[in-house]
């Protein structure tokens, strides 16, 4: 729940609710959030803010709750009704750090809050601040003003904000003090929306007659975006009768303004307080031009005919709203675009699928040609991924000292996106420049996360591009949730290495060769994702004649696991050449008095190669499959023993069998058979079927019916946990 700002976003609503909404328990009496409003509306007329809104800190939980709120329909705050605490946000940060936060403008907004940013591209000015008394700490106020409002607050307000913060902190202590504490409710309760005046039956009516004088068609929304007056010519032009458009929002009475345009137009105005207009097409041939003009209580719109030669600009500012809307077609399906890269980022787990998410999202939904990704690695700017380039260039890039004085590494340096519509703004900023890329403009966009930079990228166009302001607070937004998603993927392709390697340390590096003995074994960690596992295989050899082999399996998949597992197979090295019985029970002993929490399957085998036989022991382990040397192939249920590290007098039994030449013993961890909806057993008998049908005979057999079996494995079901492998095959060969 990061995007807390947008619930104070701009659409005064309707008048505050009194049905007990808000109140500690609703018909008691007790004081409910209702208390606070006077002081709101108090200083929304003295400060001119567009929205307000409190936040209340819950009893039990790190979390803010939204308890009042004006300024912003309640439909469209409910996502972000509940902040945590620990969220990146405007309130949360003010909460949290018991400071004032003021965020001026789209692009420093789109720097310290990127995923804020994408969910609302309006231009305004925000604050959020504590609401605290001595050491508590009650929740945060936020307010917001329209786009207009100078880039920094006032000593006035910043002493507005401060005294109101207190008030409101003097108004919940004392409740709580009282034995009442204000608890914010499922809903807040809603501030009535400030108008300058109010008009009379008279008046109203003559509203209504200088409307229908005027040349065109017009209407008024209300805050929430319904209509609330229309005039006969802007009911014609809608092609719709009035009785069906009052009440109505208009993208929902009229389906052919039910595309983005429409409420993306509304919401921008309503949000930035500045004029927008944008043109529809009404089916089957009529172009419309809707021009929108806001204030506190809502919009007013006029209609007018226009013609399809601006078919081409569905969406554009009127001179007064100098870049509320950018000219581009689509804006909406644009952002949709955006937050699907968001959300596709969130998945992505390594550095190549950020970017290839990256360079598959990124190009299409800004119209470039081309972009490189770069991070910081060792004082050089390395290149990770690209599209659109040739490899020829991007090597001759690759690696550019951090000392150098290019786009890229400034950005990198100074944290300040930077951007060039043509080759002429690129060479009056780096004179040296020379073009080698083919392309006529550029975006250079620094990649931070947590205050720290990671990396550059670089965005290339085909033709000149006039980069809006909204667009280039959208580009840094992007920027940001590329950051965030790369450093992650960097701690994880790190984390996965250290793994992989721990992993690799503890399982042996190669399997000693005995006479007389095939071996093959396979280990393969689970789904992308998992840390690094406790299953383990080993092969010991005793003297020319006898070997031993052990598989387990700790419980879970971290570090702790692979730990233990290596403390097993030392445990079973130690012993090893005792009785399988003797050899599991000593082990089981050391892994209780070292009292991991953590239990481990093991099975055993004692190898007599010379006299054809093999004595098993099992703790809780996987039965072992036998395959004999005429293809019938049979699971060996052992006898039963308690997994490791629960008893510390735990007793295994040892069972003896021929193993002849030709026979080869399988032995496995539950990877290679669990899988979700399957039935263990069945799982098992469609194994051994599986090593029925392999062929052991032959030089490199052995690693040929391992990989069979592995690939049975993945064919039958889709499989979450490690899988490790043995395969024994006695032969008469040495």
């Amino acid at each position: 729940m990061v995007r807390i700002w947008v619930t104070i976003g701009g659409w005064p609503l309707a008048p505050p609710d009194r049905s007990g909404a808000g109140e500690d328990v609703p018909g008691s009496g007790a004081p409910g959030p209702e208390l606070l409003e006077s002081a709101l509306i108090e200083v929304a007329r003295e400060s001119g803010t567009s929205v307000t809104a409190v936040y209340l800190l819950l009893p039990d939980e790190p979390l803010l709750q939204l308890a009042v709120l004006g300024g912003v329909p309640w439909e469209i705050s409910m996502p972000w009704a509940r902040v945590a605490l620990k969220t990146p946000s405007p309130v949360s940060d003010a909460v949290r750090e018991r400071r004032l936060v003021w965020v001026s403008g789209q692009e420093e907004l789109a720097r310290r809050y990127p995923r804020l940013a994408l969910v609302v591209p309006y231009r305004f000015t925000l604050a959020a601040a504590p609401i605290a008394t001595g050491t508590d700490t009650w929740g945060g106020l936020v307010l917001q003003w329209p786009a207009s409002h100078p880039p920094r607050p006032s000593p006035r307000e910043r002493q507005e904000i401060t005294g109101v913060c207190h008030r409101l902190g003097q108004l919940l202590r004392k409740a709580a003090d009282g034995g009442h504490p204000i608890r914010p409710a499922a809903e807040p309760v809603m501030l009535p929306t400030l108008r300058d005046r109010s008009a009379g039956p008279a008046e109203a009516q003559g509203a209504v007659d200088f409307a229908e004088r005027l040349p065109g068609g017009s209407c008024s929304l209300d805050a929430d975006g319904r209509i609330a007056f229309v005039s006969t010519k802007a009911a014609e032009l809608l092609g719709t009768g009035i009785p069906d458009l009052l009440g109505a929002k208009p993208w929902e009475a009229l389906r052919w303004l039910a595309g983005p345009t429409a409420e993306d137009s509304y919401r921008a105005a309503m949000l930035s307080r500045e004029p927008v207009s944008f043109i529809a097409l009404r089916p089957p041939d009529r172009w419309l031009s809707f021009s929108l003009v806001p204030d506190a209580s809502g919009i007013s719109v006029r209609i007018t005919p226009t013609t399809s030669a601006h078919a081409h600009t569905p969406v554009t500012p009127t001179p007064r709203a100098r870049a509320s809307l950018p000219a581009a077609p689509g804006r909406a399906a644009f952002l949709y675009d955006l937050m699907h890269l968001a959300a596709t980022l969130t998945e992505a787990v390594g550095v190549r699928d950020v970017v290839d998410q990256v360079a598959d999202q990124i190009l299409p939904a800004f119209g470039a040609a081309a972009l490189a990704l770069m991070t910081a690695e060792e004082g050089r700017l390395r290149i990770i991924g690209y599209r659109g380039y040739s490899a020829e260039l991007m090597e001759r890039f690759d690696a550019a000292p951090l000392t150098s004085d290019t786009p890229a590494v400034r950005a990198l340096a100074t944290g300040v996106p930077t951007f060039f519509g043509t080759f002429a703004d690129l060479k009056r900023a780096y004179p040296p420049a020379v073009l080698q890329d083919a392309m006529a403009a550029w975006a250079f966009l620094p990649l931070i996360t947590s205050g720290r930079p990671v990396g550059t990228l670089l965005l290339a166009y085909e033709r000149p591009h006039p980069f809006a302001p909204e667009e280039r607070a959208v580009l840094i937004s992007t920027a940001g949730l590329i950051a965030q998603a790369l450093d992650r993927a960097r701690l994880y392709d790190t984390k996965q290495q250290l793994a992989h390697n721990l992993q690799a340390g503890l399982l042996p590096h190669t399997l000693p060769h005995v006479a007389g003995l095939d071996v093959a074994a396979r280990y393969l960690p689970a789904t992308r994702g998992m840390d690094v596992g406790g299953d383990f295989y080993d092969l010991i050899r005793l003297d020319p004649s006898t070997a031993a082999a052990a598989i387990g399996d700790v419980q879970g998949h971290n570090v702790n696991a692979a730990a233990l597992m290596g403390q097993v197979r030392t445990a079973v090295h130690a012993t090893a050449g005792a009785a399988p019985d003797e050899v599991l029970a000593r082990t089981n002993r050391l892994l209780t008095d070292l009292d991991p929490d953590l239990f481990t399957s093991c099975l055993y085998v004692h190898l007599g190669l010379s006299a054809h036989t093999a004595c098993l022991a099992t703790a809780g382990h996987p039965p072992p499959l036998l395959r004999h040397p005429d293809g019938r192939t049979e699971a060996l249920h052992l006898p039963p023993g308690l997994l490791l590290g629960i008893d510390p007098d735990a007793d295994y039994a040892s069972t003896e069998i021929p193993l002849p030449p030709g026979s080869v013993l399988a032995l496995y961890t539950d990877g290679l058979v669990e899988a979700p909806g399957t039935d263990i057993e069945d799982a098992v008998d469609d194994l051994a079927r599986a090593l029925a049908r392999c062929d052991p005979s032959g030089p490199h057999s052995m690693d040929a019916v391992a990989d069979s079996l592995v690939q049975h494995a993945r064919r039958s079901a889709p499989r979450s946990d490690d899988i490790a492998l043995l395969l024994l095959h006695p032969s008469s060969h040495t």
